[in-house]
């Protein structure tokens, strides 16, 4: 049977750090999938894996010599070499360590050597790993230690690049909003409410649909999304490049109605096509920064992803 570990103390704000990045299950990047063929090839395994660690599962960004895009949690590997933000993890033999002896999933894959360092954001919260695995017990040299560290920070420095891209584009996204609220409602300036709308798993949509069909049925979304506003209100509506990620800046006036409709195209959408789409929301009259209010709606989304993976 596999063994279940407790999570880490600072799990909420270790999972809050992950959500920021809005990286689990989004598309493919030829970036991480050459820092795994490095992290193989330096390390000579036949298995290397960008993983990050979520609610209920582990989820792999980029992989090498090994199928599927995520595990359970309670199998991960990477989910123990968390704990030791500042550490390389590297265990010789699985099968001899009490922790992983059980472990189906390393029986299936035949894996005997595990090493991974973790990634860690630049306020010290260990949201996944750059990992190797072996069919054969072994242990690295030092070289390849070092070399597996550098990568875990190189796959750091990434991802905070592409969070810090991303909160630029959202920010010029608010401002557009309110400022187009403000234009068509003056009276009603600093009263607005945000909503995130953001469909989970795109790779495996993307796998599963094709890339093609997958862009079609994003900008049909989008379409379906845009007619749930009021216009006239100074209602907007925009899609982050690259994501299935949709902000929306809704004026004062009956905007319970509003969200309901975008609730409904969200749950329409889920059955649809077979992957949550969740919502959150934020509302202000009090002339509150627009930064703030969005963060109340993206921690709104959190709460939403928590009780989808309870």
């Amino acid at each position: 049977m596999t063994q279940s570990i407790a999570p880490a103390a600072n799990e909420a704000e270790r999972q809050r750090a992950l959500d920021a990045l809005h990286i689990v299950g989004s598309l493919p990047e030829p970036a991480y999938d050459d820092i795994v063929k490095v992290a193989a090839a330096v390390c000579g395994t036949p298995m290397a894996l960008v993983t990050l660690i979520d609610r209920d599962r582990q989820w792999f960004k980029a992989r090498t010599g090994l199928e599927g895009v995520q595990t359970e949690r309670n199998m991960a590997v990477c989910d123990h070499a968390i704990r030791q933000p500042k550490e390389l993890m590297e265990v010789g033999d699985l099968s001899s360590d009490t922790r992983f002896a059980q472990n189906p999933l390393l029986k299936d894959i035949g894996a005997r050597f595990y090493a991974g360092m973790p990634l860690v954001t630049d306020d010290g919260a260990a949201v996944g790993a750059v990992c190797v695995l072996d069919l054969n017990p072994r242990e690295l040299n030092q070289t390849q230690r070092e070399a597996l560290q550098a990568l875990a920070r190189l796959t750091m420095t990434l991802m905070e690049s592409r969070r810090r891209e991303r909160e630029q584009q959202v920010a010029a996204i608010l401002d557009q909003g309110v400022a187009e609220e403000t234009a068509v409602a003056p009276d009603a300036a600093g009263s607005y409410t945000v909503v995130i709308l953001e469909l989970q798993d795109l790779s495996e949509l993307a796998q599963r649909l094709g890339e093609r069909t997958l862009d079609r049925q994003l900008q049909q979304l989008d379409q379906a999304l845009e007619h749930c506003l009021q216009p006239e209100r100074g209602d907007s509506i925009n899609r982050v490049t690259g994501s299935g990620e949709f902000i929306a800046v809704l004026g004062s006036d009956h905007v319970d109605d509003t969200v309901e409709k975008l609730q409904q195209v969200a749950r329409e959408t889920s059955q649809s096509l077979g992957s949550p789409l969740l919502l959150g929301a934020a509302s202000t009259s009090t002339g509150e920064a627009t930064t703030a209010v969005f963060l109340r709606a993206d921690q709104a989304l959190s709460a939403a992803k928590d009780r989808l993976r309870a």
